[in-house]
C-alpha cells in the first residue's frame, strides 16, 4: 500500500508540510497518490541509522547478505500487479517494459547474491612473512577489499525499476556490505515506496539491521543536497542528466572529507556506418537503426544519438531509408511532461544549427505527452566546428554526419566527449582498413560494439556501462554487472596481525574456501 510517507530506517514518518503527486503522462493528469518530502530532521535520522547499522552490516558474512539480497528480490516479486500498475501509471510506459524491467531487478538482486555467497571477490590477497630475508626481514602481509560506509543512491527516472531503489546502485551497495539511503525520483515515487516496502520486509525477515535501508521522498534538490552533504554519507550512486551528475560531484568535493560519486551521465553513443556495410544491407540497418532511435522514446542511456559515415552514394541511400523508416514509427509517449518539454527544446535548438538538415521531423498530430521523432545531417567539417551538435537530445532522435574521408572522421571521433558505447557496421572485415578510427573509438568509449545497435545492455560479468566523463564520473568502473560492486569497498591491509584476530577471508587455513592470492599464486589452499 502507498502512504506517502518516507522510510526512516523500519519507520514510515511523514511530519513534513511540503508535499507533491507524481503524473500519470498517458492520462495526463496527476496520480492520486500524496507524498510528503523528507524534512532535515527525518534525514538526519535516516542517515544516523544507517551509520549505526553500518557497525552491524559490515561483519555479517557472505551467506547472510545473500539471503537479504534474495528475499528483496522474493518480495518485489510478491508485490505483483499492484508494482506493475504503479508503475505504468507513474511513468507512461507499457506492461510488458515494466515487466521487463521488474525481471531484471530481481535477477541482478540473486545475481549479487551469488557472487557474495561465493566469496571471493573480496580479492584477498596475502603475502606471507620471511623472517630469514636480508638485509631486511619481510613482513606478513595481507589485504582485502572492505565496505566504506552509508550509501547515498538516487533513483533514475527512466529505470523506475532497474535503476531506482532497489536497482543495480543499491543491491551492489548493499552486497559490499554498505547500507543504503534512497532518495526517490519524484516522478515515480509510488512505485519506489512499493519497492522500499519490499526491501525493508526482506531486512527484517532477515534479521538486518534497522537504518540497513530507507527511502526519502524528494520534489527538488534539497533533500538530495543535503544528504550529499551529510559527513556520514560516504559515497554516491546517481543515474541522470550532466547537469545534475555533475552538481553532485562538485558538492562531494568540496566537503570536508570529499567521498566518491560514481553518477552515470550523459551519452550520444555514436555508430560508425561503413561503406560497403551500406551498399551490401543499408536498408536492413536504416531499418534496424530507426526501431533503436526509437525504442523507449528514445528515453535510454545507450540511445544513437549520431550516426558518421563517409559521404557518399551508399550514405544518402541509408539516410534516405532511415528517414522513411522513422516516420512508419508510432510515436509514444515520454515519462513526464517535463522530460517532453526539453525534448522539444533541445530538438528545436538542433534544427535551428547551421548547416544542418532536415531528413524527417514527424508532422502529425499525436497525443498529449507523445515525442515526434526526428532525424537531422550535417556534413563532416560543420560537425567539428561546432560542438553544439556533441549535445545529447533526451528521445526519439539523431544526427547522421556526413565526413569526407576517414581522416576527417578519425579527427571528429577523437575530439568527442566520453561516452558509453561506440558501434562499427561493417561487411567483409571491412574495419581492418580502419584501424585509426578504431583506436580513437576506443579511447573516447566504455564498450565497442560490433555490427549492432546499442540499446540494450546485457547484465552480467563481461559489461561495462560507464565511460569517459561526461558519460560517467569515473570511467574504472561499470554501474551494470557484478564489478560494480568494486565501488562501495576499499583495500585494507593487515600486517603481522595474529591468525585468530585477521577476517576469515585472510585467516591460514581460509575457512570461507574462497579464491586468494597467496605469494603471487591464486589457490584455495589453506596455509
Amino acid at each position: 500500500m502507498i502512504t506517502g510517507k518516507n522510510y526512516i530506517g523500519n519507520a514510515l514518518k511523514g511530519s513534513g508540510s511540503k508535499t507533491f503527486k507524481t503524473f500519470n503522462p498517458q492520462l495526463n493528469k496527476e496520480t492520486s497518490w500524496q507524498f510528503i518530502e523528507a524534512t532535515e530532521e527525518e534525514l538526519k535520522e535516516a542517515v544516523t541509522l544507517a551509520w549505526d547499522a553500518f557497525k552491524e552490516f559490515q561483519k555479517t558474512t557472505g551467506t547472510q547478505k545473500a539471503t537479504f539480497l534474495r528475499a528483496i528480490a522474493d518480495e518485489i516479486e510478491a508485490l505483483d500487479n499492484e508494482l506493475i500498475e504503479t508503475y505504468c501509471a507513474e511513468s507512461g510506459l507499457p506492461e510488458g517494459r515494466a515487466k521487463g524491467e521488474r525481471g531484471r531487478t530481481c535477477f541482478q538482486l540473486r545475481m549479487f547474491a551469488d557472487l557474495v555467497e561465493d566469496g571471493s571477490w573480496v580479492d584477498a590477497s596475502i603475502d606471507i612473512a620471511n623472517k630469514d630475508r636480508q638485509p631486511n626481514p619481510k613482513p606478513d602481509l595481507r589485504k582485502m577489499l572492505i565496505p566504506i560506509g552509508p550509501i547515498a543512491v538516487f533513483g533514475a527516472s527512466n529505470f523506475p525499476l532497474a535503476y531506482s531503489t532497489a536497482g543495480g546502485d543499491t543491491a551492489s551497495a548493499l552486497a559490499a556490505g554498505c547500507p543504503v539511503v534512497v532518495k526517490s525520483h519524484p516522478m515515480h515515487a509510488g512505485t519506489g515506496e512499493l519497492v522500499a516496502s519490499a526491501i525493508l520486509k526482506a531486512a527484517k525477515n532477515t534479521k538486518m539491521p534497522n537504518g540497513v535501508f530507507s527511502n526519502l521522498n524528494s520534489s527538488g534538490i534539497e533533500v538530495g543536497k543535503l544528504l550529499v552533504n551529510h559527513p556520514l554519507i560516504k559515497g554516491v550512486g546517481f543515474t541522470g542528466s550532466i547537469g545534475g551528475g555533475r552538481a553532485l560531484f562538485n558538492m562531494a568535493a568540496e566537503r570536508e572529507e570529499p567521498i566518491p560519486v560514481f553518477a552515470e551521465m550523459g551519452s550520444i553513443n555514436p555508430v560508425i556506418v561503413l561503406p560497403k556495410a551500406l551498399k551490401q544491407k543499408g536498408k536492413e540497418w536504416a531499418k534496424k537503426y530507426a526501431s533503436s532511435i526509437t525504442l523507449g522514446t528514445g528515453q535510454f542511456c545507450t540511445n544513437p544519438g549520431l550516426i558518421l559515415g563517409i559521404a557518399g552514394e551508399e550514405l544518402e541511400d541509408f539516410i534516405s531509408t532511415l528517414g522513411e523508416e522513422i516516420e512508419k514509427v508510432e510515436p509514444m509517449c515520454m515519462l513526464n511532461p517535463g522530460i517532453l518539454s526539453r525534448y522539444e527544446e533541445n530538438k528545436k535548438k538542433m534544427l535551428a544549427e547551421n548547416d544542418v538538415s532536415i531528413v524527417t521531423d514527424y508532422s502529425s498530430n499525436v497525443p498529449q505527452n507523445y515525442a515526434k521523432q526526428a532525424v537531422i545531417t550535417a556534413d563532416g567539417e560543420s560537425f567539428l566546428k561546432n560542438p553544439q551538435l556533441h549535445q545529447e537530445v533526451f528521445g526519439p532522435f539523431s544526427l547522421v554526419v556526413k565526413f569526407q574521408n576517414k581522416e576527417q572522421l578519425t579527427e571528429a571521433i577523437a575530439n568527442l566527449e566520453g561516452q558509453l558505447t561506440g558501434t562499427f557496421i561493417s561487411e567483409d572485415n571491412e574495419v581492418e582498413d580502419y584501424g585509426d578510427v578504431v583506436h580513437a573509438l576506443q579511447n573516447r568509449v566504455g564498450r565497442v560494439i560490433f555490427n549492432g545497435v546499442p540499446t540494450g545492455v546485457e547484465v552480467c560479468t563481461a559489461m561495462q556501462h560507464g565511460g569517459p566523463y561526461p558519460a560517467s564520473t569515473d570511467s574504472r568502473f561499470g554501474a551494470v554487472g557484478v564489478q560494480g560492486i568494486q565501488r562501495w569497498v576499499r583495500p585494507l591491509s593487515f600486517q603481522d596481525w595474529p591468525n585468530h584476530l585477521l577476517p576469515d577471508a585472510l585467516k591460514n587455513d581460509n575457512p570461507l574456501q574462497i579464491l586468494r592470492t597467496v605469494n603471487g599464486d591464486k589457490t584455495k589452499d589453506a596455509i
